[in-house]
């Protein structure tokens, strides 16, 4: 009968296994942390496993983006601000309230207001027959002058008397108002003289 010898391994034997183990392990974790370049593309992606930290951070590792990947569906409503777009790109707000009213310029002033004047006599005919004698009178102001405003008077105007203003228009000279004509009716049955007054400034 044979009789087995139990042989103890040597120290040698035991740092060589170690060894080849330790070897054996880390060439496997290597081909599986070590993928080739472009290897992994959209198939391989589990769902949900880009987040919003891979899609901000483009310089993460497995981050890169398409373009064109991201559209208005997958962008989460109410995220987006004014920073996020293109100037000319957003659509002109309403108008919006007017502002106030800015400070009153300086105040024009004139020189001394002169009021000049002509009349005419305007006869009333028969009192009340609805036909007015008319007559027209003009006034020019001075050649330094230019005329403001104008107005007209009866020399008998009381209330039972038919003495009306017909016109009053102004005289304009090279785009300046330098007088005014009117014209008078008178159906009173009286004569009456017609004034009209004119208001002349220097300026």
């Amino acid at each position: 009968m044979r009789t087995l010898i139990a042989h103890r391994p040597s120290p040698a034997m035991v740092v060589a296994c170690i060894a080849l183990l330790v070897a054996l392990t880390g060439t496997s974790v290597a081909a599986v942390t070590a993928l080739a370049p472009g290897s992994v593309g959209t198939p391989q992606l589990r769902a949900n496993a880009v987040t919003a930290a891979k899609i901000k951070n483009r310089n993460v590792t497995g981050a890169k983006i398409a373009r064109n990947a991201v559209t208005g569906s997958l962008v989460l409503n109410g995220s987006l601000t004014r920073a996020d777009f293109v100037a000319s790109s957003l659509p002109a707000g309403p108008a919006g309230p007017a502002g106030p009213a800015g400070p009153a310029g300086p105040a024009g002033t004139i020189g001394p207001i002169t009021v000049r004047q002509a009349g005419v006599a305007v006869q009333g005919g028969i009192a009340h027959n609805s036909q007015y004698d008319t007559e027209t009178v003009t006034v020019n102001c001075n050649a330094n002058e230019k005329a403001i405003s104008a107005g007209t008077g009866w020399s008998d105007d009381t209330l039972d008397r038919e003495l009306w203003t017909q016109r009053i228009t102004p005289i304009v000279t090279n785009n300046a108002v330098t007088g005014y004509r009117a014209t008078g009716g008178n159906d009173s049955g009286n004569a009456s003289t017609f004034t009209l007054y004119v208001l002349c400034y220097t300026g």
